[in-house]
């Protein structure tokens, strides 16, 4: 029996009584298309602890953040922007190195565009070594997702699974497996995301990626992408680390360059436009977001000065 089967249960079986826990599988509606039959119950309590946005937490600093990040995308996705963008509704979400908070970025993304009214998203757990988003949201292991599908273990409709956000679903990264680069860059993936990008208008795909600098699958992703969410670190992405990371995405592609843990908001937008040269406003937001803080005058010089 496989694992979908597993998750999904005897299709005649009533839900269970008891409510299901966080980050497990529960069978659905069995009139529903296959890929709105098993469920992710996301575990809404931790991620609000760990802040996460949520959709019990609707205001407040990171939903307007996140406000701020998703509209230049959408308007992108709605062919408004300066110039077409193919397949503007792929959007990757990765950074330079591991720590620069791009699965919190991700999954915040995803969410907040979910929680409009004409989207749907679907999150797809692209950090095929590590699994990140999966594990935050607590989806066990083994459960098929993107890299079953290259093998032809799975098809899509099977890797994609409901969550409890309605506009949400989710495809996890699946099996891991050596030659997870030569699969990213085969011509099923090549035809998976094309899939994806049509199948349905109004929804949008958004994958977290591994790194940038640690992995080449990052740098194949980005060759399906139509826009790329690009997060480094105030305190810890040098700007090196930044430069030798933006070399390895294609010129010709849509870049947002956020700025993580900033000294006054925890993301901040910085310059949206085509390639390396998108511009001044990365530049400026880098700069910015790595200011040194105000030295504190020394005590004992201010006190000299004084007498």
């Amino acid at each position: 029996m496989s694992t979908i089967e597993k998750a999904l249960g005897n299709r005649q079986q009533e839900l269970p009584a008891v409510p299901p826990e966080p980050g497990s599988m529960v069978p659905s509606n069995a009139a529903m298309s296959l890929d709105e039959r098993a469920e992710v119950v996301i575990p809404f309590d931790h991620l609000h602890d760990e802040g996460y946005l949520t959709p019990t937490t609707p205001r407040g600093t990171t939903a307007e953040e996140f406000r701020a990040i998703k509209r230049p995308l959408l308007r992108n996705i709605n062919g408004h922007s300066a110039s077409p963008i193919e397949n503007a509704n792929l959007i990757m979400v990765t950074s330079a190195l591991e720590g620069d908070g791009k699965t919190f970025t991700s999954l915040n993304l995803a969410m907040s565009i979910a929680m409009e009214q004409d989207k749907t998203v679907l999150f797809v757990d692209a950090d095929v070594h590590k699994g990140s988003a999966g594990r935050v949201l607590e989806v066990p292991d083994g459960t098929p997702g993107l890299i079953d599908i290259l093998l032809g273990d799975v098809s899509a409709e099977e890797a994609i699974f409901r969550t409890s956000i309605r506009n949400l679903r989710f495809m996890p990264a699946g099996t891991r497996h050596e030659k997870a680069t030569e699969l990213l860059a085969s011509a099923k993936m090549l035809s998976l995301m094309q899939e994806l990008s049509s199948r349905y208008s109004d929804r949008v795909i958004i994958f977290d990626s591994p790194p940038l600098l640690l992995t080449n699958e990052a740098s194949v992703l980005a060759s399906f992408m139509g826009q790329i969410v690009f997060v480094s670190s105030a305190n810890n992405t040098s700007q090196h680390a930044v430069q030798e990371a933006l070399e390895r995405i294609g010129k010709d592609k849509m870049v947002a360059a956020v700025l993580n843990k900033t000294p006054k908001f925890r993301f901040k937008l910085f310059g949206i436009g085509i390639g390396k040269g998108y511009g001044y406003g990365y530049g400026y937001g880098y700069g910015y977001g790595n200011r040194e803080e105000p030295k504190q005058p020394d005590k004992k010089k201010k006190e000299a000065h004084k007498k």
